[in-house]
């Protein structure tokens, strides 16, 4: 029987099902729709962790499946919009890679020294804002037919820029300054 605890998980659950439905969406060019997935998404991401925060329904599993359901989502859309040709390849193959340097960071310290925090800097939330923004200015001005190139040129930057020194810093913060805060192990 489902309990209004797991209320959170079902929510970034049901993300991460809109994420096959923003692929086909995106791959039969139905930008409006697209746009409209993407948003209520992204909506579903700020609801979960609001229920979660707000009511005391934090979870270990919640704390795993929102960013993966976050990964997946904004992976997925920069592979279609690369096939789309709407952002470089090069720009796709930085935000992945920087994103598996950051999950296997987590399952090496996890693997070596046990459970760690993944507690995001603010490197890292303003890259994710970027990177949201990229894909919705993207799905916005072709759903309207407008296209402002030096706005998506300036976001690609902007992404690639903020990809590389949250990366960067990430691995600063792992292996120089060793500043990773265990899980420490409830006795209830």
């Amino acid at each position: 029987m489902l309990s209004l605890s797991q209320l959170p998980n079902l929510i970034t659950i049901a993300r991460i099902a809109m994420v096959p439905v923003l692929i086909l969406l995106l791959k039969d060019e139905k930008y409006a729709a697209s746009l409209a997935v993407f948003v209520i998404a992204g909506v579903s991401d700020g609801l979960d962790g609001y229920i979660a925060k707000r009511f005391h329904f934090q979870s270990r599993l919640g704390s795993i499946l929102d960013p993966i359901a976050d990964k997946i989502l904004l992976l997925c859309s920069y592979v279609m919009l690369v096939l789309l040709n709407h952002i470089p390849f090069w720009l796709m193959l930085t935000v992945v890679f920087r994103d598996l340097l950051i999950v296997g960071g987590y399952l090496i310290y996890t693997s070596m020294i046990g459970p760690v925090h993944m507690n995001p800097s603010w490197l890292s939330k303003f890259n994710t804002f970027l990177q949201i923004s990229l894909v919705i200015i993207i799905l916005g001005q072709q759903t309207l037919g407008l296209v402002y190139a030096p706005l998506v040129e300036m976001l690609i930057y902007g992404v690639l820029l903020s990809t590389v020194v949250s990366g960067a810093h990430y691995l600063w913060i792992w292996l120089v300054m060793k500043d990773v805060e265990l899980v420490k192990e409830r006795h209830d």
